[in-house]
């Protein structure tokens, strides 16, 4: 009999609790997270060596029946100019901020709080965090998604890969990726030897690649270009493409 009790009694207390649903929900979001966490480092470290084979945007221009047109430019073949250019015209403190430009952010958000032309204050490291690996649009989870993968390619690529990665993948023109793909669509010769004037002509188009043309601009698109080719000088001048040098 004593031994009966004694071995119920250490079968009650060997016995593993049951977990109820909360744990087993918060064990499987627990799962997702690091699942995330390390696929996306993986994700992002590949492309600090092998160029995005497509993104997002372009499947949706593949499944629209447009086509894409790529055509892949090392940063050491391109022209510098073409750097500079967005730079000018994208994000002036590329070189010394690490991936989000708060004045900038701020900046843009009373201007737009004024009614005035709506304009963001994204760096180029988030509009090439947002190319790579995201969607276009605009909502909290892209912009959390966006912040998370831009202190990646922060961190694993280095400004030079990011730069190199947002010139080939931005989209120049319908269906048109890259500033290679663009020079030779706009100009008839790829982006190795773009003049000033060319180099300013494919930024002015950036923002709005499916709208603005840069063969023969008119109207705010000629004049945002030539904007951008006067800060052509003033980036080469001031250094501020150090970082890509």
């Amino acid at each position: 009999m004593g031994r009966s009790r004694r071995s119920g009694a250490g079968g009650r207390a060997g016995s593993r609790p049951r977990r109820g649903w909360p744990y087993r929900i918060g064990w499987w979001i627990g799962r997702g997270i690091v699942f995330f966490v390390v696929g996306s480092v993986i994700w992002v470290l590949a492309y600090r060596f092998v160029p995005p084979p497509v993104t997002i945007t372009m499947l949706g221009d593949l499944a629209s029946g447009r086509g894409i047109s790529k055509d892949w430019m090392s940063l050491s073949r391109m022209d510098p100019d073409m750097a500079r250019a967005a730079i000018g015209a994208e994000d002036g403190n590329f070189c010394s901020h690490h991936g989000f430009d708060l004045r900038a952010i701020g900046e843009a958000m009373e201007r737009n709080a004024k009614g005035r032309r709506l304009r963001g204050g994204s760096t180029i490291s988030q509009q090439t965090a947002k190319n790579a690996f995201l969607w276009q649009g605009r909502s909290y989870v892209r912009k959390a998604l966006e912040a998370w993968f831009t202190l990646l390619i922060e961190g694993i690529w280095g400004k030079r890969r990011i730069m190199e990665v947002y010139l080939n993948i931005a989209e120049t023109g319908i269906g048109t990726y890259g500033a290679n793909a663009g020079a030779q669509r706009y100009f008839r010769h790829d982006a190795s030897s773009l003049s000033p004037t060319e180099a300013a002509r494919i930024a002015a188009i950036l923002p709005l690649p499916k709208k603005r043309g840069a063969v023969s601009p008119t109207g705010f698109t000629r004049r945002y270009g030539n904007n951008i080719a006067r800060r052509i000088a003033v980036v080469r001048g001031s250094a501020l493409d150090a970082c890509l040098r």
